[in-house]
């Protein structure tokens, strides 16, 4: 079994949350919204630690910046397309392009990274940092997020 089929096999066994209600608000017309990135890259900029296996904390990535690193700890992550284009991650670019033309309302002035492949229940994130990197982005604004994963 190749790396990438064993991959698929492992995260076929890992248990999928069910929730009692799913949360849900109606988004504003794309073209009023001001949209943020999350990425599940492990991007990190200056002045950011890298990452720990299991980290469920997020790094907070000004709308300015644009050098980074995928500093995920695993070292068979294939980091091509973004070193060649950091939109194929994190389409910063893109989102200022759709924002010129009027497409979507504003771009968000932070977006954020949090590291992906997590394997244990993630009840940090459901309960500690997801809900403060939601918090961030109402305080910007930010009435759409655009998921992006690595």
């Amino acid at each position: 079994m190749n790396s990438d089929a064993q991959t698929r096999a492992n995260a076929a066994q890992m248990p999928v949350l069910e929730f009692a209600t799913t949360a849900f608000t109606v988004p504003p017309r794309l073209s009023q919204a001001t949209v943020a990135i999350v990425t599940t890259g492990a991007l990190v900029g200056d002045g950011h630690a890298d990452w720990n296996q299991g980290e469920e904390t997020f790094r907070v990535l000004p709308r300015a910046q644009r050098a980074f690193r995928m500093a995920h700890w695993s070292l068979n992550f294939d980091r091509t397309g973004f070193t060649s284009d950091i939109n194929v991650l994190y389409p910063i670019d893109r989102l200022e392009e759709l924002a010129a033309e009027g497409i979507i309302g504003g771009v968000a002035p932070r977006h954020l990274s949090f590291m992906g492949a997590l394997h244990d229940t993630l009840s940090t994130i459901r309960l500690d940092t997801g809900p403060a990197a939601a918090k961030l982005l109402r305080d910007d604004g930010v009435s759409v997020v655009l998921l992006t994963g690595a």
